[in-house]
């Protein structure tokens, strides 16, 4: 009997942690309190008025090579409009995100999760997974993976929400 009630004590405190479902268009985007290589800290609730391309990425991530790159020159084009991008890292060992950026360096915020929270109150399933958040704080658009012919839409979308005050 009591080895029966740990086992469901702990079944549900396992599905008490997994979040019901993915943050999808629409829903306020789940906070995020992160620090960066120099020790600030980002907070996903002070760049309320501001658009939000929260990007979660890993060094392993074949795909995330190729969409820095293209989020570095989404930061000098729209930085100066009201865009902020934010790239969550999910590495383990910090030394390990290090070494990607030395390799394909970043000119947008980069902040360090290695405990998962952000991804895990996002519910990400896979590397990368970017969420267009809008001024308001509201979830504008969601992509899973980096898919080169959904650039321009992307960027579309982006332009369309700095244009709204």
């Amino acid at each position: 009997m009591f080895r029966m009630l740990r086992v469901l004590i702990a079944s549900a405190l396992l599905f008490a942690a997994i979040p019901a479902c993915a943050v999808k268009t629409g829903e306020p985007a789940p906070s995020f309190a992160l620090p960066t290589a120099r020790g600030e800290v980002i907070d996903l609730a002070r760049l309320r008025g501001r658009v939000v391309y929260v990007d979660f990425w890993a060094s392993w991530c074949g795909p995330c090579r190729r969409s820095f790159p293209w989020m570095n020159a989404l930061h000098a084009r729209y930085a100066n409009q009201g865009l902020t991008i934010v790239g969550i890292n999910v590495d383990k060992r910090r030394a390990d995100a290090e070494r990607f950026l030395r390799d394909v360096p970043a000119t947008f915020a980069v902040v360090y999760d290695p405990q998962g929270v952000a991804p895990a109150a996002f519910d990400v399933k896979g590397m990368p997974t970017s969420y267009i958040v809008d001024r308001n704080g509201v979830v504008a658009t969601v992509e899973e993976g980096f898919h080169d012919d959904r650039r321009d839409a992307i960027e579309a979308r982006i332009r369309a929400l700095l244009a709204t005050p």
